[in-house]
């Protein structure tokens, strides 16, 4: 007869595997704590994941975010994305490949793990978005990422500054401390390497100008992250229409742009209405 441990030691290789989650989620209605979810590794526990409260919420929350961002002219084309990680870290949400992103809804957000791999969802994700995202989320440790090539801030990508002047406009001076810029242009992100090297190349900034190529922008939540989508792009248009009239730009002072920046994130309140009113605003 065997004992009751080697019987335990036979028994655990048909012991399905659990996940806990533990985690605090930050968004307009969600600001809550999750006690724990547990849950199976296979398909139909995945669909749970998937249809989770929590889940449906920040699949609503990212699905607007890429609505807004159509409205606002934000958008290119059905290229670009928007992701947010989900509370264990392990997995997050992406929009998928071939939508345009005025057209995007909750029920067409996907996940993917951190390696890139699609776990859930009904459609398929372009390549260049699982390098990109799954390396930010998983080397900078960013919870929501935006990338865009957003006509104003990509035009600053092609000067020789590479980059947003954030002594000048009001709306730059937010954002003043926060930005990186990638300097180095190296084609389309095929493959992780590519991925991991923006990843790197944000050195834990907020904000990123990737050289001839576009902007990402990381929050915490979506409506913070997409607040600064927004006005990132509004400073750079001000900064690019004032540099067409040839006349001389006079910017603030370095101490006057970082008070302004800190400022603007000491209170969020505002992030959070502008996200709700698009809210109420867009199908």
């Amino acid at each position: 007869m065997r004992s009751d441990a080697s019987a335990s030691a036979a028994a655990e290789p048909a012991r399905k595997r659990v996940v806990r989650i533990h985690a605090k989620v930050a968004s307009p209605f969600l600001n809550f704590q999750i006690s724990e979810i547990a849950m199976n590794i296979s398909a139909p526990i995945l669909n749970n994941l998937f249809e989770a409260p929590v889940v449906r919420r920040l699949r609503e929350d990212l699905a607007l975010a890429l609505r807004a961002a159509a409205h606002h002219g934000l958008a290119e084309g059905v290229c670009n994305h928007f992701s947010v990680a989900l509370p264990d870290e392990e997995h997050f949400l992406l929009n998928p490949r071939g939508l345009l992103w005025s057209e995007v809804s909750a029920d067409d957000i996907v996940i993917v793990d951190t390696e890139g791999n699609k776990i859930a969802g009904r459609h398929e994700v372009e390549p260049t978005a699982m390098f990109i995202h799954a390396a930010i989320h998983r080397i900078a440790r960013k919870q929501c990422v935006l990338h865009t090539h957003m006509p104003y801030a990509t035009a600053l990508t092609l000067t020789s500054a590479r980059t947003l002047d954030t002594t000048l406009s009001q709306n730059a001076m937010r954002f003043h401390g926060r930005v990186a810029v990638d300097a180095s242009y190296n084609g389309l992100a095929l493959d992780s390497a590519e991925g991991e090297r923006i990843a790197n190349a944000m050195n834990g900034a907020d904000v990123a100008f990737l050289a001839n190529h576009g902007v990402v922008v990381c929050g915490e939540r979506v409506d913070h992250a997409y607040d600064d989508l927004y006005y990132l792009e509004r400073a750079c248009a001000a900064q690019v229409i004032a540099l067409s009239t040839g006349l001389e730009l006079r910017p603030v002072d370095e101490a006057l742009a970082a008070k302004v920046a800190g400022q603007v994130q000491s209170e969020r309140l505002q992030s959070e209405l502008f996200f709700e009113a698009l809210r109420r605003q867009l199908p």
